[in-house]
């Protein structure tokens, strides 16, 4: 439901379970985890990460959540994977961003996003609480105000919204959603390995 390649120091990374909506389950969780970490030590230097079908993802798998899904560790795993990796990490939303799959998001460097995604994270219907790392991470994207708005009046919002409150750094047509990630990660691709390390770090404060 994961699936990688890498091809000339790119890692691309995708969704795969359309026929739930790429609801994330804890295997998916970490496979993402490990296809990250592994992409690292291959020396991959950018790491593109997308979903399948219309949808990024619908969130937590709701079976799952039922069995103690929502205070796994593996989702800890797979964020942390994704902001240890030594280079831009770039979510290319195909579609709707929805619940703990935000953490994923939050967890790249940049987001760029097809006009028809939405962005909700309904903890406060569902009654369930965020990943630990959710909060901080989208507050310092958005600022306290606009994180209550998504987290405590459970506010569902498009891309135009998300590129004002600035959690998505670009809109772009579904047909060049991929070419312009590549274009984001251009730079790093052609640069040497520690050099792209060094700059990543100093970016997330490490």
């Amino acid at each position: 439901m994961i699936k990688c390649e890498i091809r000339d120091g790119l890692c691309l990374m995708w969704l795969a379970r359309t026929d739930k909506a790429n609801a994330l389950t804890e295997g998916m969780l970490e496979a993402i985890a490990k296809a990250a970490t592994d992409a690292a030590q291959q020396g991959a230097r950018a790491l593109i990460l997308c979903g399948e079908g219309k949808v990024f993802s619908a969130g937590a798998d709701l079976e799952g959540m039922k069995a103690g899904l929502g205070t796994s560790s593996a989702w800890g795993r797979a964020a942390d994977a994704l902001t240890a990796f030594p280079g831009p990490t770039i979510a290319a939303l195909n579609g709707t961003l929805a619940g703990g799959a935000m953490g994923v998001a939050l967890a790249c460097d940049m987001r760029i996003a097809v006009p028809t995604a939405n962005f909700f994270y309904p903890v406060m219907r569902l009654g369930y609480l965020p990943q630990p790392p959710d909060p901080g991470r989208l507050t310092a994207l958005i600022g306290p105000s606009r994180a209550r708005m998504i987290l405590l009046a459970g506010q569902r919002i498009g891309t135009e919204v998300a590129l004002s409150w600035g959690l998505i750094d670009r809109i772009v047509a579904p047909e060049a959603l991929i070419d312009s990630a590549k274009a984001l990660a251009a730079d790093a691709l052609n640069a040497d390995q520690s050099h792209v390390a060094a700059l990543t770090r100093l970016t997330r404060g490490k």
